[in-house]
């Protein structure tokens, strides 16, 4: 299987080319030439082996081919359980249980694997360079540190991550280096996107991607959504349907790519927060990148979701059928914080503000019998609500235990350097 651009202006890659690589040269994101056909999945089986089995289409005839099980094995060997809500048919998918509590622990962790062994005996080291709305960051410098001859630079805006994610990135050092801009998640993005783009500075620095444009982080997240999807089909039959908080479109777009290779997913939906693109786009108005919002549901914030331009090239940039395809409400903070309050005081649940997104994107088409009440329905929970102690904590009264993982990184002193939001001043730092 070879690789393309989105853009189409770019030659073919291997699959090793375009994970290396990130970005494509002409500024697209890569995408299969073809969807391979259909997949035919069991039940039962590990995460690990669900994952090694769904991406091995992918992987034939690579370099990374013979190494694909192990490279499963060693990124998922952490749960993604599928819990029952409160609520009738109601169901939750957590993935917070890596090392930095969030979902994004999957993709980097796998990515880290595959980089790894794609590097090795490489004289220059390679730098990734990754803008992070929150969680990205943290789960990419976790997976990446002490890595032989890979090097890791971060961009977050200052300000605009919960402390303890704040924490989380700059707590690593090694061969992490966490830099503080002074402007938006929109601004980080754009440097690093310039950055993957300047073939003068890839001359003289190697540099990738870990954000979800990077293709090494998109295929395996479609894993978690099979194994959930295939062990509700044995529990319940049927399909599974999804509501997915969704930013940068990347965990979204797994699970679009899961079900059309077969995966018995129903309906997707997108919730968001009060950044409103993707919902604007999906009620009739034209695509239009916005500048983003800040919100509770930061790891969200943004207004130019790059891997929207993945989901038109599957739909081969009909815009009629991709609206015809997909549902996306957005959730204002006020809505995010009642939702979080109430969930607590009738039933005891607990969620990040992201999380609390897609509960309350079901709790309306519940509402409105959009989802009917015979439907399996879950949300992703992209992250464990200890992150966001400071939201979390004053609206249900009590403290909410933090994970041992992520325990351990905020006990480490963190330090990040501050950055201007210009491609110049992110130049220099990589230039050293």
């Amino acid at each position: 299987m070879d690789f393309i651009s989105t853009r189409n202006n770019a030659p073919a890659a291997t699959l090793s080319q375009a994970i290396a690589a990130g970005l494509a040269p002409d500024g697209g994101l890569y995408v299969p030439r073809q969807l391979p056909a259909a997949r035919e999945l069991q039940a039962g089986e590990s995460l690990a082996d669900t994952a090694a089995a769904l991406l091995q289409p992918f992987f034939a005839g690579d370099a990374l081919e013979p190494a694909l099980a192990s490279i499963c094995r060693e990124a998922f060997d952490f749960p993604a359980p599928l819990q029952s809500l409160a609520t009738a048919n109601d169901h939750v998918l957590e993935l917070f249980h890596g090392p930095t509590a969030a979902f994004k622990d999957f993709g980097a962790r796998f990515l880290a694997a595959s980089l790894t062994r794609l590097r090795a005996g490489e004289e220059r080291p390679l730098t990734i360079v990754v803008a992070t709305s929150g969680d990205t960051g943290a789960a990419v410098a976790a997976a990446f540190h002490k890595q032989p001859n890979l090097q890791v630079v971060v961009l977050y805006p200052d300000g605009r991550v919960s402390p303890r994610q704040a924490h989380q990135l700059g707590c690593l050092g090694g061969n992490i280096r966490a830099l503080r801009v002074a402007g938006s998640f929109d601004d980080c993005q754009a440097m690093a996107k310039q950055a993957l783009g300047d073939v003068e500075l890839q001359a003289q620095v190697p540099l990738s991607s870990a954000n979800s444009i990077s293709l090494g982080r998109l295929l395996p997240q479609m894993s978690y959504y099979a194994h959930a999807a295939l062990t509700h089909q044995a529990a319940h039959g049927g399909l599974l349907n999804f509501v997915i908080p969704t930013g940068n479109l990347g965990n979204a777009m797994a699970a679009v790519m899961a079900r059309a290779l077969g995966v018995p997913l129903g309906r997707i939906v997108l919730a968001t927060n009060a950044n409103r693109v993707l919902p604007d786009y999906f009620a009739g108005s034209d695509y239009t990148p916005q500048a983003s919002v800040a919100t509770l549901a930061n790891a969200m914030d943004v207004g130019a979701p790059s891997n929207f331009e993945r989901l038109r090239w599957l739909y081969n940039g009909d815009d009629a059928a991709l609206r015809s395809a997909f549902v996306s409400r957005a959730v204002d903070d006020a809505t995010i914080r009642d939702t979080i309050a109430t969930r607590y005081r009738r039933f005891g649940e607990v969620f990040c503000p992201h999380t609390a997104t897609a509960v309350q994107v079901l709790e309306q088409l519940r509402a409105s019998g959009e989802a009917a009440a015979g439907e399996h329905w879950a949300v992703a929970a992209t992250a464990h609500p200890a992150k966001f102690e400071s939201v979390v904590e004053p609206l249900i009264g009590r403290e909410v235990p933090v994970p041992p993982a992520l325990a351990e990184l905020l006990q480490r002193p963190a330090h990040a350097e501050p950055c201007l939001p210009e491609y110049a001043a992110l130049r220099s730092v990589l230039r050293g």
